[in-house]
């Protein structure tokens, strides 16, 4: 890809005004597609450590794996994004790369997640003591702070997901104290799930329950807890290495085959890249600074515009009819396609969606969404609905006769 801006990326008239040369993050991500990282000089080694996620921008390649978590940035209500494809494509290195595009949200400064909307609609016994107090005196309950990248480990047991007692609690209480697990610290965050398709059963329960309804309760002995759990979703899975469970595939809006890159020029770009953030990683990421900074703009310009965004009546239609034709029973499939499609439109700074933006994300959306078991199972109940209905109209018929 060439490095000469595109003549449409000059309009004045963009969301980071009339000094940048990006006329939407589209144009940004086909941008720095084709940038070329500098030399980096050798640095000693300090023996500290600090992690300095590779650049999500500076990945090579993969542009539906981006689109598909930038989308999910810009509208939470598409399902989260699963990664599926062999070791060493990027899926986790991309992942952890988001961090520095996520914008700030009011975070709780109480150890139990109290925050001031749970006053708003639940009053003051809605909070803790503490909180009741702050409240009273006006002192802030939250304060702003970026979202986190909040991952699952793979051995994690259940009580780590969702809590475990604290069985040294100096409170003087009666009752124990419960301490929050990993899918209430993901509340508000991103929860990033490597390798889903190996998790324990209890596990993936817990989390399909606390997705699917925002929070979650658990109860040790006489304590019980209720914690929030709205989190976005990302998953990888490698094939080689089991099935994933339909109950939790369902619940990513987006899936993407991740794989390797087939053009040499690009997995020779991708190796100087990869070289030259191990030798210096912090001026590989300050080579993409400007653009990060850009992209989180746009990121937050796209949210903003999001609710303008409208599918016209007819290509709905259409939509559907794709839908329809494919045999996709879950309702899932069409709420995930349109609002990624409206996601797709405010990432291009545009409020209508376009028939070419129904053909760039109705993979991501569509694939993998039909079971063949299930295709079966339906043909085999339908003969049967047949016979059953065959019967009864015999039945009916010969009473009538028999009047």
């Amino acid at each position: 890809m060439s490095n000469e801006t595109p003549q449409s990326s000059l309009e004045s008239e963009n969301p980071l005004g009339p000094e940048s040369k990006f006329r939407s993050l589209k144009n940004l991500i086909e941008y720095v597609s084709g940038k070329s990282v500098s030399d980096t000089e050798q640095q000693q080694d300090s023996g500290l450590v600090e992690v300095i996620p590779f650049p999500f921008l500076a990945m090579v390649g993969q542009v539906e794996m981006k689109y598909a978590l930038l989308l999910s940035l810009i509208n939470p209500a598409i399902g989260g994004v699963l990664l599926i494809g062999p070791r060493g494509t990027g899926k986790t290195t991309a992942i952890r790369g988001l961090v520095d595009l996520l914008p700030e949200i009011p975070r709780s400064l109480c150890y139990y997640g109290c925050l001031p909307e749970d006053i708003e609609t639940g009053g003051i016994d809605a909070v803790c003591p503490n909180c009741a107090k702050k409240f009273a005196r006006g002192e802030p309950l939250a304060a702003m702070d970026k979202i986190r990248l909040v991952e699952l480990p793979l051995n994690s047991r259940l009580e780590d997901v969702v809590g475990t007692v604290d069985e040294n609690d100096s409170t003087g209480r009666d009752h124990l104290r419960l301490h929050r697990g990993i899918l209430a610290h993901a509340d508000r965050n991103l929860l990033l799930v490597d390798e889903v398709n190996l998790l324990r059963d209890d596990v993936v329960d817990a989390i399909l329950d606390a997705a699917a309804y925002g929070s979650y309760t658990v109860k040790r002995g006489a304590s019980t807890a209720t914690y929030r759990s709205r989190f976005m979703l990302i998953g990888t899975m490698n094939p080689e290495e089991g099935r994933l469970r339909p109950q939790i595939m369902d619940r990513f809006g987006l899936r993407i085959v991740v794989k390797g890159l087939e053009n040499k020029n690009q997995r020779l770009e991708a190796y100087k890249r990869v070289h030259r953030y191990l030798e210096n990683p912090r001026k590989v990421a300050q080579e993409y600074r400007d653009e990060t900074k850009l992209a989180l703009a746009e990121i937050q310009t796209a949210r903003e515009l999001l609710p303008e965004v409208n599918i016209p009546i007819k290509l709905s239609r259409q939509v559907l009819e794709l839908i329809r034709s494919l045999s996709i029973d879950s309702l899932r499939a069409e709420i995930t396609l349109f609002e990624a499609l409206r996601a797709f439109a405010a990432l291009d700074n545009r409020k209508t969606v376009s028939i070419e933006d129904v053909k760039t994300i109705t993979p991501m959306a569509l694939r993998m969404r039909r079971s063949d078991f299930m295709m079966k199972y339906l043909v085999d109940q339908a003969s049967e609905e047949k016979e059953i209905i065959r019967a009864v109209e015999a039945v009916t018929t010969r009473a009538q006769k028999n009047k």
